[in-house]
């Protein structure tokens, strides 16, 4: 299996490893999303996802909260072109992972970063109906990974449309799916999907982020959607006890 910690692919074909790109997808643009964040380490190199949904506090999958050390994790709002000057670069002052994780396959993979200073993007919505997650309700995947396993980043942010998958089909694919929380996109033909660099990105229907970019099979895989974590089973957690300025 793959853990997506690495941008939208064009190959329908590659193997399990660790981070992926978003394949098939094309150029989007900061300002028709500007809740994508990226995650950089010490060193200033991006390796993650996230999505703003509040002016402090940034979601992303666990697996990347946990991939440095927190002194070491920064967060780029507004930034289209990595490489770029645009937007701003944040310190972390928390992070909070979901008590339950343990790696991406066992569910639970998700994050909560606090930044060290409020930042001024629009923040993106939390789902508050499982109606966002009905079989074939089309979403859309943002981040800056990978072309193609082990290939090039593009440098700037793409995104890609999916559709959900049914709870069943998904289960059918993976052993190791939990409806409670995971949830798989993608299209049955392959070809569009997340991959390296990608992880802790954000999937979502409108501007509310119904999923956090987590693992697969390869990229792009026929018959084989990505999987992303439920967002919808950790709202309250998030609004209640993380995020007391929600909609600031």
């Amino acid at each position: 299996m793959t853990v997506l910690a690495g941008a939208l692919c064009v190959s329908a074909s590659h193997a399990a490893g660790a981070a992926q790109p978003i394949v098939g997808g094309d150029s989007a643009s900061i300002g028709d999303h500007p809740y994508v964040a990226f995650l950089v380490d010490g060193r200033g190199n991006q390796y993650c996802g996230g999505t703003v949904v509040s002016s402090t506090e940034v979601l992303t999958a666990a697996h990347c909260a946990l991939a440095v050390r927190e002194s070491d994790l920064g967060v780029v709002v507004g930034r289209e072109r990595v490489a770029s000057s645009e937007g701003e670069e944040v310190g972390v002052d928390d992070v909070w992972v979901a008590s339950g994780y343990d790696n991406p396959l066992s569910g639970d993979d998700i994050a909560v970063l606090t930044l060290d200073e409020s930042v001024s993007v629009r923040a993106a919505a939390l789902p508050t109906s499982e109606s966002f997650y009905s079989p074939g309700t089309m979403a859309t995947v943002l981040g800056w990974g990978r072309l193609f396993e082990n290939g090039p980043k593009p440098g700037s942010l793409r995104a890609a449309d999916v559709p959900m998958v049914s709870d069943s089909d998904c289960a059918d694919v993976f052993r190791s799916f939990d409806s409670d929380t995971m949830v798989c996109a993608g299209w049955d033909s392959g070809g569009i999907d997340a991959c390296q660099g990608d992880s802790g990105g954000p999937l979502v229907v409108g501007d509310t982020v119904v999923g956090v970019v987590s693992w697969g099979d390869g990229c792009a895989e026929p018959g084989k959607p990505g999987v992303y974590t439920r967002v919808s089973t950790y709202t309250d957690d998030i609004r209640t006890d993380l995020v007391p300025r929600m909609g600031e």
